[in-house]
């Protein structure tokens, strides 16, 4: 009966301590009011209706009943119909520039470098539901892939299609990737700009130096998260091309300019991390992901119905037909 009700006046309820003593007081009052009369022989009498004087006690049932009822109405019961709403007041706008230079092909990630980074990127995305998210390629020079959009499976989708081509230009441009990530947030109307720059090489290519491509994003207000890849020391990685189009691989030092890397970090006001193997990569985007919050409000509607109109009601009743039977059925017995 009473699931999801609350009662706003809970205290009342400590009225409900009246009704024992209320019977106590009944029961003395009946012994008082009940004389002896001890005779030797009741067969001269005529006894009609010796049920309903038992019945009148019902009177006072009904009585404290209601009073109950009353106790009950006044300790406001209502049932409270809770909604929420929430309202992204401050959103993040990220590009992620992707190192696609045939050397993220290197085996020291599983199952490469790419294909790690790809999964595990993947999972940030679906992780910033009320952000928008952007991709960045580039090695020797750079590009595009996906302008920032708040539509994550246009992202992932586009994330998941990245692979190495020769089409691009060999070599790693790093100063190329920022700039071309700074180029697609600069218009962004967002309360935070975020850049994740992945790259597992050194500055090699472009026309950019990544040093002038750091200063776009702090002129933008443009923070830079700098993620290294590789592992330290040599990796299986691609030295050739056989005959038949596939790669040739062979033992390769890792060579990262940290220095490099470091310094685009501090300057824009972000952190640099260094990814040896796939699990640092995946605690490297979860730690981003910890740092870079969307404020995110939300407001709740309560709505309340009263339920104490019945109590009341249903009080009433019982009072008015305690009334009516005081006054009819049981008159002679009061």
């Amino acid at each position: 009966m009473f699931e999801g009700i609350e009662f706003l006046n809970k205290e009342v309820f400590w009225l409900l301590l009246l009704l024992p003593l209320a019977i106590v007081w009944y029961i003395f009052k009946q012994n008082k009011q009940n004389a002896e009369l001890k005779m030797s022989s009741i067969k001269g009498f005529k006894v009609t209706n010796s049920w309903l004087p038992k019945l009148k006690h019902i009177l006072f049932a009904l009585r404290l009943l209601a009073l109950a009822l009353l106790i009950m109405a006044l300790a406001r019961p209502r049932t409270v119909d809770v909604s929420s709403r929430t309202n992204t007041t401050k959103g993040i706008d990220i590009v992620m520039a992707i190192d696609v230079s045939a050397s993220m092909l290197a085996k020291d990630l599983k199952p490469n470098r790419l294909e790690a980074l790809k999964e595990v990127a993947a999972e940030f995305i679906k992780e910033r539901p009320n952000d928008r998210i952007g991709l960045v390629e580039y090695a020797g020079e750079s590009y595009t892939r996906t302008p920032i959009t708040s539509d994550k499976g246009i992202v992932i989708r586009s994330l998941n299609d990245i692979k190495y081509n020769n089409i691009i230009e060999g070599g790693t441009a790093i100063g190329m990737g920022l700039a071309t990530a700074v180029n697609r947030l600069k218009d962004s109307k967002a309360k935070s700009k975020v850049i994740i720059l992945l790259t597992d090489g050194v500055n090699n290519s472009g026309f950019i130096d990544p040093k002038i491509a750091s200063e776009m994003a702090v002129e933008f207000g443009i923070k830079t998260y700098t993620i290294g890849l590789g592992s330290n020391g040599m990796a299986l990685s691609p030295i050739g091309i056989l005959p038949n189009g596939s790669f040739q691989y062979g033992r390769v030092q890792v060579e990262i300019d940290e220095a490099l890397l470091k310094d685009i970090a501090k300057v824009t006001g972000g952190e640099y991390f260094r990814a040896t193997d796939n699990k640092k990569l995946e605690e490297i985007y979860g730690e981003i992901n910890k740092l870079e919050k969307t404020d995110i409000e939300e407001f709740k509607y309560y709505n309340y119905e009263e339920k104490f109109r019945p109590l009341v009601l249903l009080a009433g009743m019982l009072l008015l037909l305690e009334i009516l039977l005081r006054s009819t059925i049981f008159k002679s017995f009061i």
